[in-house]
Protein backbone atom coordinates (compact mmCIF):
# COMPACT_ATOMS: atom_id res chain seq x y z
CA UNK A 1 0.00 0.00 0.00
CA UNK A 2 1.31 3.45 -1.27
CA UNK A 3 0.32 6.14 1.19
CA UNK A 4 0.77 9.36 -1.23
CA UNK A 5 -1.28 7.56 -4.09
CA UNK A 6 -3.56 6.75 -1.07
CA UNK A 7 -3.84 10.39 0.08
CA UNK A 8 -4.11 11.79 -3.88
CA UNK A 9 -7.04 9.03 -4.39
CA UNK A 10 -8.84 10.57 -1.11
CA UNK A 11 -8.40 13.51 -2.63
CA UNK A 12 -9.62 13.56 -6.07
CA UNK A 13 -13.04 11.82 -4.09
CA UNK A 14 -13.32 14.05 -0.99
CA UNK A 15 -15.28 17.04 -2.68
CA UNK A 16 -15.59 20.31 -1.82
CA UNK A 17 -17.24 23.15 0.44
CA UNK A 18 -17.23 27.35 -0.27
CA UNK A 19 -16.34 26.84 3.41
CA UNK A 20 -13.44 25.05 2.78
CA UNK A 21 -10.37 27.15 1.70
CA UNK A 22 -7.66 24.05 1.92
CA UNK A 23 -8.32 20.24 2.33
CA UNK A 24 -6.22 17.05 2.08
CA UNK A 25 -2.66 17.75 0.77
CA UNK A 26 -1.49 19.90 3.46
CA UNK A 27 -0.31 20.01 7.22
CA UNK A 28 -3.82 21.46 8.29
CA UNK A 29 -7.15 21.77 6.59
CA UNK A 30 -8.63 25.46 6.28
CA UNK A 31 -11.95 26.35 7.20
CA UNK A 32 -13.02 30.25 6.67
CA UNK A 33 -16.79 30.27 8.92
CA UNK A 34 -19.50 32.74 8.20
CA UNK A 35 -21.03 35.59 10.27
CA UNK A 36 -23.62 34.34 12.17
CA UNK A 37 -23.08 31.02 12.61
CA UNK A 38 -21.90 29.23 16.25
CA UNK A 39 -19.03 26.09 14.91
CA UNK A 40 -19.85 22.55 16.30
CA UNK A 41 -17.05 20.06 16.95
CA UNK A 42 -17.36 16.30 18.01
CA UNK A 43 -15.39 13.06 17.49
CA UNK A 44 -15.98 9.92 18.39
CA UNK A 45 -13.76 6.28 17.74
CA UNK A 46 -14.98 3.28 16.35
CA UNK A 47 -12.37 0.46 17.26
CA UNK A 48 -12.69 -3.24 16.26
CA UNK A 49 -13.66 -5.86 18.23
CA UNK A 50 -15.56 -3.00 20.43
CA UNK A 51 -17.71 -0.98 18.51
CA UNK A 52 -17.92 -3.24 15.34
CA UNK A 53 -17.12 -6.94 14.62
CA UNK A 54 -13.96 -7.75 11.86
CA UNK A 55 -16.55 -9.25 9.57
CA UNK A 56 -18.67 -6.07 9.27
CA UNK A 57 -18.25 -4.80 4.83
CA UNK A 58 -15.83 -1.91 5.25
CA UNK A 59 -18.07 0.38 3.31
CA UNK A 60 -20.68 -0.50 6.26
CA UNK A 61 -17.51 0.52 8.77
CA UNK A 62 -16.42 3.59 6.57
CA UNK A 63 -20.11 5.00 6.67
CA UNK A 64 -20.72 4.22 10.63
CA UNK A 65 -17.04 5.59 11.64
CA UNK A 66 -18.54 8.93 9.81
CA UNK A 67 -22.33 8.78 10.96
CA UNK A 68 -21.91 8.22 14.40
CA UNK A 69 -20.23 11.79 15.02
CA UNK A 70 -23.03 13.24 12.79
CA UNK A 71 -25.50 11.87 15.22
CA UNK A 72 -24.16 14.41 17.41
CA UNK A 73 -24.32 17.52 15.19
CA UNK A 74 -27.71 16.25 14.97
CA UNK A 75 -28.81 16.56 18.75
CA UNK A 76 -27.47 20.00 18.43
CA UNK A 77 -29.28 21.36 15.37
CA UNK A 78 -26.36 21.74 13.38
CA UNK A 79 -26.08 21.50 9.84
CA UNK A 80 -21.99 19.32 9.02
CA UNK A 81 -19.58 21.04 7.02
CA UNK A 82 -16.43 18.71 7.21
CA UNK A 83 -14.51 15.51 8.62
CA UNK A 84 -10.95 14.89 9.15
CA UNK A 85 -10.78 11.01 9.58
CA UNK A 86 -7.44 9.27 11.27
CA UNK A 87 -7.67 5.66 9.86
CA UNK A 88 -5.09 3.01 11.68
CA UNK A 89 -5.66 -0.16 9.53
CA UNK A 90 -5.14 -3.80 10.91
CA UNK A 91 -2.37 -5.98 9.85
CA UNK A 92 -4.78 -8.02 8.02
CA UNK A 93 -6.33 -5.35 5.72
CA UNK A 94 -5.20 -4.56 2.48
CA UNK A 95 -5.58 -1.12 -0.10
CA UNK A 96 -8.66 -2.15 -1.29
CA UNK A 97 -10.26 -2.56 2.12
CA UNK A 98 -9.00 0.83 2.79
CA UNK A 99 -10.49 1.94 -0.31
CA UNK A 100 -13.82 0.21 0.42
CA UNK A 101 -13.62 2.13 3.81
CA UNK A 102 -13.85 5.41 2.25
CA UNK A 103 -15.85 5.05 -0.46
CA UNK A 104 -18.48 3.94 2.39
CA UNK A 105 -17.85 7.23 4.44
CA UNK A 106 -17.27 9.25 1.33
CA UNK A 107 -20.80 8.30 0.29
CA UNK A 108 -22.69 9.13 3.24
CA UNK A 109 -20.12 12.42 3.24
CA UNK A 110 -21.77 13.56 0.00
CA UNK A 111 -25.37 12.51 1.20
CA UNK A 112 -24.93 14.82 4.17
CA UNK A 113 -23.01 17.56 2.65
CA UNK A 114 -20.02 16.22 4.93
CA UNK A 115 -16.32 17.62 3.33
CA UNK A 116 -13.63 15.18 4.00
CA UNK A 117 -11.24 17.60 4.68
CA UNK A 118 -8.19 15.42 6.17
CA UNK A 119 -6.85 13.35 8.47
CA UNK A 120 -4.30 10.51 9.31
CA UNK A 121 -3.00 7.51 8.17
CA UNK A 122 -1.84 4.31 9.79
CA UNK A 123 -1.69 0.89 10.58
CA UNK A 124 -2.22 -0.98 14.09
CA UNK A 125 -2.79 -4.68 15.01
CA UNK A 126 -6.52 -4.03 14.44
CA UNK A 127 -8.53 -1.62 12.69
CA UNK A 128 -9.93 1.85 14.29
CA UNK A 129 -10.90 4.71 12.94
CA UNK A 130 -11.57 8.61 14.82
CA UNK A 131 -13.54 10.63 12.87
CA UNK A 132 -13.90 14.65 14.21
CA UNK A 133 -16.67 16.50 12.33
CA UNK A 134 -17.17 19.98 12.24
CA UNK A 135 -20.78 21.34 12.19
CA UNK A 136 -22.55 24.80 11.98
CA UNK A 137 -25.73 26.22 13.65
CA UNK A 138 -26.84 30.06 13.75
CA UNK A 139 -25.64 31.64 16.23
CA UNK A 140 -27.11 31.35 19.72
CA UNK A 141 -29.48 28.41 18.19
CA UNK A 142 -27.54 24.82 19.22
CA UNK A 143 -29.66 22.57 20.57
CA UNK A 144 -28.38 21.81 24.09
CA UNK A 145 -29.09 19.04 27.61
CA UNK A 146 -29.70 21.59 29.91
CA UNK A 147 -32.98 23.27 28.61
CA UNK A 148 -35.49 21.23 29.31
CA UNK A 149 -38.25 22.56 32.05
CA UNK A 150 -40.72 21.07 34.15
CA UNK A 151 -43.74 19.93 32.28
CA UNK A 152 -41.98 19.51 29.13
CA UNK A 153 -43.31 16.59 26.95
CA UNK A 154 -40.40 14.04 26.44
CA UNK A 155 -40.03 12.92 22.65
CA UNK A 156 -37.82 10.24 20.86
CA UNK A 157 -37.33 10.11 16.61
CA UNK A 158 -37.97 6.39 16.48
CA UNK A 159 -37.71 2.62 17.83
CA UNK A 160 -35.18 1.71 20.54
CA UNK A 161 -33.15 -1.18 20.91
CA UNK A 162 -32.47 -1.89 17.84
CA UNK A 163 -29.37 -3.87 16.70
CA UNK A 164 -26.09 -2.18 16.79
CA UNK A 165 -24.44 -3.79 13.20
CA UNK A 166 -27.56 -2.27 11.21
CA UNK A 167 -26.86 1.38 9.72
CA UNK A 168 -26.48 4.61 11.42
CA UNK A 169 -29.34 7.14 10.17
CA UNK A 170 -28.20 10.44 11.48
CA UNK A 171 -31.35 12.68 12.26
CA UNK A 172 -29.99 15.62 10.60
CA UNK A 173 -33.05 16.94 9.19
CA UNK A 174 -34.83 16.68 12.58
CA UNK A 175 -32.03 18.49 14.35
CA UNK A 176 -32.57 21.62 12.43
CA UNK A 177 -36.57 20.94 12.49
CA UNK A 178 -36.11 21.28 16.41
CA UNK A 179 -34.16 24.34 16.59
CA UNK A 180 -36.47 26.72 18.06
CA UNK A 181 -39.00 24.47 19.03
CA UNK A 182 -37.05 21.87 21.45
CA UNK A 183 -35.75 23.11 25.00
CA UNK A 184 -33.48 20.20 25.05
CA UNK A 185 -31.97 17.49 23.07
CA UNK A 186 -29.48 14.60 23.51
CA UNK A 187 -28.69 11.74 20.66
CA UNK A 188 -28.92 8.00 22.37
CA UNK A 189 -25.64 6.33 21.83
CA UNK A 190 -25.28 4.71 25.27
CA UNK A 191 -29.12 3.37 25.73
CA UNK A 192 -32.34 5.75 27.19
CA UNK A 193 -32.06 5.17 30.85
CA UNK A 194 -28.50 6.66 30.92
CA UNK A 195 -28.57 9.33 28.21
CA UNK A 196 -32.15 10.31 29.77
CA UNK A 197 -30.01 10.60 32.87
CA UNK A 198 -27.34 13.18 31.67
CA UNK A 199 -30.30 15.07 29.96
CA UNK A 200 -32.09 15.30 33.06
CA UNK A 201 -28.43 16.06 35.34
CA UNK A 202 -27.67 18.62 32.87
CA UNK A 203 -31.38 20.22 33.20
CA UNK A 204 -31.31 19.84 36.58
CA UNK A 205 -35.28 17.95 36.49
CA UNK A 206 -36.42 14.47 36.71
CA UNK A 207 -38.47 12.21 34.10
CA UNK A 208 -41.37 10.10 34.28
CA UNK A 209 -41.10 7.42 31.00
CA UNK A 210 -44.93 6.41 30.22
CA UNK A 211 -44.19 4.30 27.23
CA UNK A 212 -40.65 3.13 24.91
CA UNK A 213 -40.91 2.63 21.35
CA UNK A 214 -39.23 -0.86 21.05
CA UNK A 215 -37.98 -1.95 17.46
CA UNK A 216 -39.18 -5.27 16.35
CA UNK A 217 -37.59 -8.64 17.26
CA UNK A 218 -35.97 -6.40 20.42
CA UNK A 219 -36.85 -6.80 23.91
CA UNK A 220 -37.49 -3.88 26.84
CA UNK A 221 -34.44 -4.67 28.30
CA UNK A 222 -32.28 -3.41 25.02
CA UNK A 223 -34.97 -0.49 24.45
CA UNK A 224 -34.31 1.07 27.80
CA UNK A 225 -30.41 0.12 28.35
CA UNK A 226 -29.02 -1.29 25.16
CA UNK A 227 -27.40 1.91 23.59
CA UNK A 228 -26.14 2.28 19.54
CA UNK A 229 -30.08 3.62 18.80
CA UNK A 230 -28.60 6.93 17.91
CA UNK A 231 -32.29 8.56 17.71
CA UNK A 232 -32.70 11.72 19.42
CA UNK A 233 -34.65 12.07 22.46
CA UNK A 234 -35.57 15.65 22.98
CA UNK A 235 -38.39 17.75 25.00
CA UNK A 236 -40.96 20.03 23.75
CA UNK A 237 -43.19 22.78 25.77
CA UNK A 238 -46.48 21.49 27.30
CA UNK A 239 -48.93 22.13 24.55
CA UNK A 240 -46.81 22.74 21.74
CA UNK A 241 -46.76 19.87 18.99
CA UNK A 242 -43.59 17.81 17.83
CA UNK A 243 -42.40 17.31 14.29
CA UNK A 244 -44.42 14.31 12.78
CA UNK A 245 -43.03 10.52 12.90
CA UNK A 246 -41.80 11.29 16.84
CA UNK A 247 -43.28 9.29 19.70
CA UNK A 248 -44.08 11.04 22.96
CA UNK A 249 -42.57 8.62 26.18
CA UNK A 250 -43.07 10.81 29.07
CA UNK A 251 -42.75 14.34 31.18
CA UNK A 252 -40.48 16.40 32.65
CA UNK A 253 -41.46 16.29 36.40
CA UNK A 254 -40.17 17.64 40.01
CA UNK A 255 -38.07 15.60 41.66
CA UNK A 256 -34.00 14.71 42.54
CA UNK A 257 -32.27 16.10 39.52
CA UNK A 258 -31.19 13.33 36.93
CA UNK A 259 -33.51 10.65 38.52
CA UNK A 260 -35.72 9.05 36.11
CA UNK A 261 -38.56 6.90 36.85
CA UNK A 262 -40.04 4.13 34.32
CA UNK A 263 -43.80 3.34 34.82
CA UNK A 264 -43.82 4.84 38.23
CA UNK A 265 -40.83 2.47 39.69
CA UNK A 266 -37.25 3.95 39.58
CA UNK A 267 -35.06 3.55 36.49
CA UNK A 268 -31.55 2.57 37.10
CA UNK A 269 -29.12 3.83 34.65
CA UNK A 270 -27.52 0.90 33.10
CA UNK A 271 -26.81 2.28 29.41
CA UNK A 272 -24.02 1.18 27.50
CA UNK A 273 -20.63 1.22 29.61
CA UNK A 274 -17.08 0.17 28.01
CA UNK A 275 -16.34 -1.81 31.09
CA UNK A 276 -19.38 -3.44 31.50
CA UNK A 277 -21.17 -5.95 29.28
CA UNK A 278 -23.53 -4.69 26.70
CA UNK A 279 -27.10 -5.74 27.29
CA UNK A 280 -28.47 -8.08 25.13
Amino acid sequence: MNEPDLVAWLRSRAGKHRDIVLGIGDDCAIMRPRAGEDLLFTTDPLIEGVHFKADLPAAAIGERALARSLSDIAAMGGEPRFCLVSLAVGCDRDERWVKTFFQGLIKLAKRTQTVLAGGDLSHDERTHADVMVCGAVPRGKALRRDGARLGDALYVSGRLGKGWQRPIQPRLALGKILRGRATSCIDLSDGLSLDLRRLCLASEVAAEVEHVPTAKDSSLERALHGGEDYELLFTIPAGKRAPPGTTRIGTMVRGVAGSVRYQGSPLEPRGYDHFREPVE
